[in-house]
């Protein structure tokens, strides 16, 4: 049995991750060289942590792991319920605050738990084929349980993760054999809606919008951030400036550069190789995973590995 698994492994997967997690690093450890190297410590200690449970995990069937995920469910539906009554950081409340330097967004560690539940309940709803996800009832039950936690997510608000999480939702009835003319109408629905919800975003949702198409109408302002992140990785040019030596990342022009522009602080100090590399290392593993799924010896299987790609997709911070 274990042989027969380290020959089913696709190497290439682990290898790609390890080199993405270790460009990370490189990257961190730049980006906090002025700060006292917090968030790299921090990111080495969630690797070293993340190791016994990644070799525990490989060994685990799957298939033992998804009779649990209805209680894990539950569990974080309790976590993003009780997230809601926290202090609000940075405008919204999607964090556990514990002590001064560590916090928890349960949005974040759901999205596994909720991937492999889901893939769990429409293995169910299917179980008399896969045309019974077109019955209404089923569907009905489908989006339910998906929009429990869409719905919690936007009220902290956290429209990005609600939208990765709706997105996903889409993707998992696409390549369960949802009729085609559920498809129609869901993406005729989405157009005749669009206008509609845009309308009613929130006004920081909508100054963002506004914002990433002209950076340039506010400067010194909300374009501000947009504005060094395209300067910095203009000129890492083709080679980079070289570790530590990044104008934009090392004289705190980029913020936050440990998060949302550390893709910035790669293309000022590693240049436009190591960034492109990092592209196509993305597209190979998104590639596999789809491989994966497709291969894979039965639908749960397939859905948690489909399901995969838009983790890769909307992973962040």
């Amino acid at each position: 049995m274990r042989e027969k698994r380290f020959k089913n492994t696709d190497w290439l997967v682990l290898i790609i991750s390890l080199a993405l997690l270790g460009i990370g690093l490189i990257a961190l450890y730049s980006a906090t060289f002025n700060t006292n190297f917090l968030e790299f410590r921090k990111q080495i200690q969630w690797a070293i942590i993340s190791i016994p449970f990644l070799i525990i995990i490989y060994f685990i069937d799957y298939k033992f792991l998804v009779k649990f995920t209805p209680v894990f469910y539950m569990i974080f539906i309790l976590l993003l319920v009780g997230v809601l009554f926290m202090k609000p950081i940075h405008g919204a409340r999607s964090w556990y605050k514990i002590g001064e330097s560590f916090a928890i967004q349960p949005s974040e560690i759901a999205k596994v738990i909720i991937i492999m539940f889901m893939s769990f309940v429409l293995y169910k709803l299917q179980l008399k084929g896969k045309r019974e996800i077109n019955k209404p009832w089923k569907l009905l039950t489908y989006f339910v349980f998906w929009g429990i936690p869409i719905f919690l997510i936007y009220k902290q608000p956290d429209l990005g993760t609600a939208l990765s999480y709706a997105t996903a939702m889409l993707f998992m009835l696409f390549v369960s054999g949802l009729d085609k003319k559920y498809m129609v109408i869901a993406i005729v629905a989405i157009v005749l809606v669009s206008p509609y919800v845009v309308k009613h975003l929130p006004a920081h949702a909508i100054a963002r919008i506004e914002i990433f198409q002209n950076p340039e109408s506010d400067p010194r302002g909300a374009g501000y951030n947009l504005i060094q992140s395209r300067l910095a990785i203009g000129a890492g040019q083709f080679l980079g400036m070289g570790l530590l030596k990044g104008n934009q990342t090392q004289l705190g022009y980029l913020s936050p550069k440990t998060t949302d522009f550390i893709y910035s602080v790669i293309g000022e100090e590693m240049g436009f190789v190591v960034s492109s590399t990092i592209v196509v290392l993305y597209v190979i593993l998104i590639t596999k995973a789809i491989g994966i799924g497709k291969n894979a010896e039965d639908s749960i299987g397939s859905y948690i590995a489909s399901r995969n790609c838009w983790t890769i997709v909307f992973s962040h911070d």
